[in-house]
């Protein structure tokens, strides 16, 4: 399906539980083929304070703790600035229950048109809503359900595209 070489970034709070996953089986050889890049970036590295703090109340109110905007989009301006290419060949997407469902159509189109893409993983309630607006961002889902962090979703993204 891969027509092009594919760097996928992905942010999340456990880079250490996704790591083993793509040094194993057809995207371990993808990778040594150089036909896809995958770099993981723990948030917390981005982090606010001394505690290297990710996570707030929700900007508008409401119940739980939602991931802040400033470390995500620090994080997202950081591998934007490393990675170049062209807007069209770059894809910025949030995983999250209530995006878009993801379809093979969809990593069809992305196999062939992509050559960047950031994978931002929620966690608690989900990512505060400024950072998909400040970052154009796609938000999508793997199906009806919630699971309890986007590494999963991040996980079948990958696979399929």
């Amino acid at each position: 399906m891969r027509t092009n070489k594919l760097r996928v970034d992905i942010i999340t709070l456990f880079p250490e539980v996704l790591a083993p996953y793509f040094q194993e089986s057809i995207l371990r050889r993808a990778q040594e083929r150089g036909s896809l890049k995958v770099v993981l970036h723990n948030l917390r590295e981005y982090g606010e304070g001394k505690h290297r703090k990710v996570d707030e109340r929700p900007y508008g109110g409401g119940a739980g703790m939602v991931l802040m905007a400033l470390p995500i989009l620090r994080a997202v301006r950081d591998i934007s600035r490393a990675v170049r290419v062209e807007k069209k060949q770059r894809k910025i997407v949030i995983l999250s229950a209530k995006g878009t469902q993801f379809t093979q159509q969809t990593a069809v189109r992305w196999a062939r048109t992509l050559r960047h893409l950031i994978l931002i993983s929620g966690r608690y309630e989900g990512i505060d809503e400024r950072v998909k607006i400040a970052l154009r961002a796609t938000e999508i889902s793997l199906g009806p359900y919630v699971l309890t962090d986007g590494d999963v979703a991040a996980m079948a993204v990958v696979s399929s595209v």
